[in-house]
């Protein structure tokens, strides 16, 4: 007899919610805003939470309150013990399942790629991240707070440093580059001093300046060697995790998957992919590089099949959440 489950996948921009069974079904898939704590909040999160389950089950046709096994939930906000524990009891008490699985997002996405034992994935979308399992089940994380703890890169960091680069290319302050005038054209104004004005003065909203990420690939795709430089930095980011993760489970000289995923990742840009991939396998010369083709709640969905002791539905899953992510 097959049982149901939710799994969910909570990012800093979009949640994902799929309700499933153990026979590798796919019964609703429910999509909505951020439900990262560290944006609205533990009661906040909870709230986004419930109203896509709730959405799955009439989706599904399904009473709400119909037995469900196990929920596992992968999110953001889930990295530090105490965060996990919070969260973790906050949706044991929603009660939509009998038992309920919390860990960060990275898990998720990590599973989503690969299912081997022995792991590392890296994210790099707005921000960055990184997270690693070895077959004996210990792990190896970072805090990832961000700037206090360290971190740097992806698309809002790699955005903000191409218009720094650019108005100090524009003024002389820095290496001239084509990141000058494209920079201005993106946003349609005459220099980079103007967009900076513009900027300052509201004219250009500050939550557009993350699309510049975008215009840095483009430049540096033309050999322009200061937007070169920074994806080499971006690189040298992404290959200082897997090094460090996979050094802590002493992964470097053995088989394991190294899961590339986040926004930027998943662009595979050839200036950033190649130099990742490349740097990968000089630094751990066994390793499988993959990029993920599923949504990572696909990770949470096979986590939890694996949770409920239903490996063999992991192909038929996989299959159908394919098909329904794609529709």
């Amino acid at each position: 007899m097959r049982s149901l489950y939710l799994a969910i996948d909570g990012g800093n921009s979009k949640t994902d919610v799929v309700l499933g069974a153990t026979d590798g079904s796919v019964l609703a898939y429910a999509r909505g805003g951020t439900s990262s704590p560290h944006n609205i909040g533990l009661d906040g999160a909870v709230a986004v939470l419930d109203s896509l389950v709730r959405a799955a089950f009439e989706q599904a046709g399904l009473h709400f309150g119909t037995p469900v096994a196990l929920t596992a939930a992968y999110l953001a906000g889930a990295d530090l013990p105490h965060e996990v524990t919070e969260l973790h009891d906050a949706l044991s008490a929603a009660g939509w399942a009998g038992r309920t699985i919390v860990d960060n997002d990275c898990f998720a996405l990590l599973r989503s790629g690969t299912s081997m034992p022995d792991a590392v994935t890296v994210v790099c979308g707005a921000g960055t991240n990184c997270v690693g399992r070895a077959a004996d089940g210990r792990t190896a994380r970072f805090v990832a707070l961000g700037p206090i703890s360290g971190d740097w890169g992806g698309g809002h960091d790699l955005a903000d440093q191409a218009l720094h680069l650019a108005a100090r290319g524009e003024d002389g302050r820095g290496e001239a580059t084509a990141l000058s005038a494209a920079v201005a054209a993106h946003f349609d104004r005459p220099t980079v001093e103007a967009v900076s004005i513009a900027i300052h003065l509201g004219e250009i909203p500050r939550s557009r300046v993350p699309s510049l990420s975008h215009v840095l690939f483009g430049v540096a795709s033309s050999g322009d060697r200061v937007a070169s430089a920074l994806i080499a930095r971006q690189a040298g980011e992404i290959l200082a995790q897997h090094r460090v993760a996979a050094s802590r489970l002493s992964l470097l000289d053995r088989p394991h998957a190294l899961v590339l995923g986040g926004s930027v990742l998943q662009a595979q840009h050839p200036v950033l992919h190649r130099q990742v991939v490349a740097g990968a396998r000089r630094q751990a010369p066994l390793v499988e590089v993959t990029v993920p083709d599923v949504p990572p709640v696909t990770g949470a969905a096979l986590l939890a099949l694996d949770a409920l002791g239903h490996t063999d539905s992991e192909a038929k899953l996989r299959t159908a959440l394919a098909a329904t992510a794609a529709a």
